[in-house]
């Protein structure tokens, strides 16, 4: 059975299919390491090895998308189950029913990506605030909230207007809302912002997944590293999009609430936290495309005239 090691670790043996398809399952013993992100699997317990011993094998927890039962899969090895990484399937024997529901469900807890609320996010910046500031103990007011680039902003308000603060409120409230721009971490922009928040988004070389803050707004959608950068990783200009739609590819990639942005050069594959949220970005995109190329020129018409004016150039 799976055991929390001195470091906090989960461990424990199981055999592997080292080598792809062979189906000989050699035993090791095995180390998840969230702090790290990885699994690691040696020929032993690392207590029982020469000092230095390294690992035999290794799997980034980004890379795993999903970990399942594969009894049906593999009939003859008993207490089998599978780890899904990129385009290998590694199979795995647990010791009984129990070890292999333990397993399957610890190493998906730690390689599910999981977004902060907007709420949390807002509380834990409040927070911090509140404890540079030092106002902390002093009794709440009246507060108002307002929508500034996309996020919503709680302000502590005073009926009394500043003229009754002293010198060192004064100092904080101007500090304060020097680093409003900071806390919202996006500059101010003329365009609107039509929809924002956390997504999952595969890279384009490694295919692993990352979270990553999208910003969609008239002319284009970027993402960011966190909410709190100013500059974009990448934005993808809304002329260049011939469709956005729900993934059809979904079942092989075993993402769930999967829809993807095509290009003519690359199609991002992105994956929200809901079905709701999926409908939810794939309905504005779809809607900011329209109301930028105007009636009758939908995401959809530009890809079949895009596509008619490829086929057309080949043959002329």
């Amino acid at each position: 059975m799976p055991y929390v090691d001195r470091q906090n670790r989960i461990c424990g043996f199981l055999d592997i299919e080292e080598i792809e398809n062979s189906g000989k399952f050699l035993r090791r013993y095995f180390i998840l390491d969230t702090r790290a992100d990885s699994l690691l699997w040696y020929m032993d317990n690392p207590q029982n090895l020469p000092s230095g011993a390294s690992n035999v094998g290794a799997l980034k927890l980004t890379y795993i998308s999903k970990v399942s039962d594969a009894t049906k899969q593999r009939p003859k090895a008993e207490y089998c189950f599978v780890i899904n990484a990129g385009m290998r399937k590694h199979f795995l024997q647990a010791n009984d029913q129990q070890d292999l529901v333990e397993w399957v469900n610890i190493l998906n807890k730690a390689t599910k990506i999981t977004v902060p609320k907007q709420s949390d996010v807002l509380l834990n910046t409040d927070n911090q605030s509140c404890h540079a500031e030092g106002q902390c103990a002093r009794k709440p007011g009246p507060y108002k909230t307002e929508i500034i680039g996309g996020v919503p902003i709680i302000t502590q308000t005073c009926q009394e207007g500043h003229e009754n603060l002293d010198g060192n409120e004064k100092s904080n409230l101007k500090r304060s809302q020097s680093q409003l721009a900071y806390f919202i971490g996006k500059p101010a922009s003329d365009l609107a912002v039509i929809k924002s928040g956390y997504c999952v988004k595969q890279g384009a070389v490694m295919k692993n997944w990352k979270r990553r803050y999208f910003i969609l707004d008239e002319n284009s959608i970027g993402y960011y590293k966190s909410d709190l950068d100013k500059e974009p990783l990448r934005t993808i200009p809304l002329k260049e999009v011939n469709k956005v739609q729900e993934c059809k590819q979904r079942d092989i990639l075993l993402r769930d609430n999967l829809f993807e942005i095509v290009t003519n050069f690359r199609t991002f594959y992105v994956q929200a936290d809901s079905p709701e949220d999926m409908h939810n970005w794939i309905k504005a995109i779809s809607g900011a495309i329209v109301a930028q190329r105007g009636p009758g020129r939908s995401a959809a018409s530009v890809c079949s005239y895009i596509t008619i004016c490829t086929k057309y150039s080949k043959y002329h």
